[in-house]
């Protein structure tokens, strides 16, 4: 085996048995290379290795890219965020339209992103499955990145929406679609919310675990406290305290640079293979984004945006209003949409 002596090739391929045996004898849990070295230079952490966290979460990470089309881990990531539902139905009702035209809107909405990436790698779409199912199946002919949100739209505590079996209900997705769940979550939370919403995520993260989906979580702390250098950094390190790992982090603009390498040193110390971070853009306008951006970009670890409100919230008040046709609301979004396209690469050529 690769040339080793027959006393590393025997055990390796114990190890191999254990784990298949553990694993309820399926040769894809077999472990990978790295899988492997740990378990042999530290051993498992219980006799029942399905149960070790550590070299699960190492199995995971290490072979999830084989699970998923391409489109599913991209390196750099440039997504329009469209899975918003309690702010579209405002609107609607402000405007006196009907709710369901927010349908429309978002398979509009798939028209302006389609048209700003023309089949270019490393694009995608937040779309939820409330208003957006048929703006799903028109994703699903690009090659996109897509995410998906569970959280109840504005809870904290975090609630997640339908309720019922979490597992069952995500298994009826797509393997390649990413599960996004928001939550409003600051270091100085009282002990009863953080304990409430910390039970939420792992149970997420075990339901996507369970059924082989991505995990993106996505933080929002300034809306309930302070943002300082360190905050969004304390939250992290507490989530990975207590075993959250996602693929994916979704995070709010940063005071500093400083505060993004806090972040950044964060994830490097608890998972280094995590996918990344994506910018996101809480109704900001066009220039203040762009300080964002051009912030953000000097962390490696940001590999992009994931921007809603700034690129569809003036054009979809005016269609829902009808003041904007169908053509001209997919114009404004696109010519937005590009525009944030443009400005993430002017400060990261390789995006």
């Amino acid at each position: 085996l690769r040339g080793e002596p027959i006393e590393t090739a025997c055990a390796y391929a114990n190890a191999c048995g254990a784990f298949a045996v553990s694993r309820l004898l399926c040769s894809a849990e077999y472990p990978s290379w790295d899988e492997l070295q740990h378990f042999l230079r530290h051993g498992p952490a219980t006799r029942q290795l399905r149960h070790d966290k550590a070299l699960n979460d190492l199995h995971w990470a290490t072979t999830r890219d084989a699970r998923m089309p391409a489109a599913a881990h991209p390196t750099t990531i440039m997504a329009f965020a469209i899975d918003h539902r309690m702010q579209l139905e405002a609107m609607a009702d402000e405007a006196g339209a009907p709710r369901e035209r927010i349908r429309d809107l978002k398979v509009l909405a798939v028209e302006a992103a389609t048209r700003v990436a023309r089949g270019r790698p490393g694009f995608g779409m937040l779309i939820d499955g409330t208003y957006g199912r048929e703006a799903l199946f028109r994703a699903a002919d690009q090659p996109f990145w897509i995410g998906r949100p569970v959280e109840s739209p504005g809870s904290r505590p975090l609630d997640i929406d339908g309720g019922g079996s979490l597992a069952a209900k995500l298994v009826e997705w797509p393997v390649d679609h990413c599960i996004k769940c928001l939550c409003f979550m600051h270091p100085d939370d009282p002990a009863d919310l953080q304990a409430r919403q910390e039970r939420e995520l792992l149970r997420l993260q075990d339901a996507a675990r369970t059924i082989g989906r991505e995990l993106l979580v996505e933080i929002i702390a300034g809306k309930h406290g302070r943002l300082a250098d360190d905050t969004v950094a304390r939250v992290l390190a507490r989530l990975y305290a207590i075993g959250i790992r996602p693929d994916w982090w979704k995070l709010e603009g940063q005071p500093s640079a400083a505060a993004w390498a806090a972040v950044a040193g964060t994830i490097r110390e608890h998972d280094p293979r995590c996918r990344g971070i994506m910018l996101l853009g809480l109704d900001a306008p066009a220039e203040v984004l762009a300080e964002q951006f051009r912030l953000a970009a000097d962390c490696d670890a940001v590999k992009g945006f994931a921007v809603g409100r700034t690129i569809f919230g003036e054009p979809a008040r005016a269609w829902l209003g009808g003041g904007l046709s169908d053509a001209a609301v997919v114009d404004r979004m696109a010519e937005r949409f590009g525009a944030l396209v443009d400005t993430w690469t002017r400060f990261r050529p390789q995006a």
